[in-house]
């Protein structure tokens, strides 16, 4: 059980310990848009019963901010709840999930036993209205803006904007309680260009991170410089014709070089860079 906090104007964030994730609640007078479903049905069967805590307002419409497991594997408690229930996402975060849901979920299994129970009898429910740069939620007395800044976390992220509150939630985009996650599917060449998006366009909104505690343009401009250091220096390393195996210890870096990120980070920023 995890309780909804409110950020703003009927704008609601619950931070789940598992994957120290936040799901958020968005209402408005035709029902709720919850964002992100958490990371197994179990999980998000429980974030309805915190929901039924809240409110007794029907759902309208669920968002995923991108394909990953922490954010979607509670899709099909939602879909239980509502049959018709719209989901929304981006196209290409869409077909990630459908390509890539399965297996992650097998590695999962493996490499957390604490939840391997549920996340074998969780099903991977798809999102169902997709769109490409932008889209919109009309929940009658307020809109729930869908944009597509670039490509940083994943390919297929998300932000979520409430205009009349001026609350964006940024999804994996912005990180607050750990580094950005720099994973396979990562795109750190783009990522700081993708943050200057929502920079010059949200500079005084409320930022929602996918993981930890609100934060405001200035922490999410210190993120994107330190993105911003590794993408110059990946591609420098790159340049001066530094082997990918000594890359880490070479370059300089805001953060340990020991971190899966900067690995990562140099594994993806190489292959973008050729």
């Amino acid at each position: 059980m995890a309780d909804f906090v409110e950020v703003a104007d009927r704008i609601w964030v619950a931070r789940y310990p598992w994957a120290d994730a936040n799901v958020t609640v968005i209402a408005g007078n035709r029902g709720v848009v919850v964002v992100d479903t958490h990371a197994s049905t179990d999980a998000g069967r429980a974030v309805l019963d915190d929901l039924r805590r809240l409110t007794s307002a029907p759902l309208f419409a669920v968002v995923n901010t991108h394909w990953h497991w922490d954010h979607t594997f509670g899709n099909a408690a939602f879909r239980a709840e509502s049959p018709d229930l719209p989901i929304h996402a981006h196209e290409r975060a869409a077909a990630a999930l459908a390509a890539e849901g399965a297996d992650a979920r097998a590695r999962l299994i493996t490499d957390d036993p604490g939840h391997a129970e549920e996340l074998a009898r969780t099903d991977i429910v798809l999102p169902d209205t997709l769109f490409d740069l932008s889209a919109q939620i009309d929940l009658g007395d307020r809109v729930v803006e869908l944009i597509h800044p670039g490509r940083g976390h994943t390919d297929g992220d998300i932000v979520v904007h409430v205009p009349d509150a001026d609350v964006l939630l940024a999804g994996d985009l912005v990180e607050e309680s750990a580094h950005p996650w720099i994973g396979e599917d990562s795109w750190p060449m783009d990522w700081a260009a993708t943050l200057d998006v929502l920079l010059a366009r949200f500079a005084d909104s409320v930022v929602v991170p996918g993981h930890g505690v609100p934060v405001d343009s200035a922490f999410v401009s210190s993120q994107r410089d330190e993105l911003a250091q590794i993408a110059r220096q990946v591609r420098s390393l790159f340049e001066a014709g530094v082997p990918l195996s000594d890359a880490a210890e070479v370059g300089e870096w805001p953060w340990d070089p020991a971190e899966p990120g900067i690995t990562q980070a140099l594994s993806r920023g190489y292959e973008q860079c050729r």
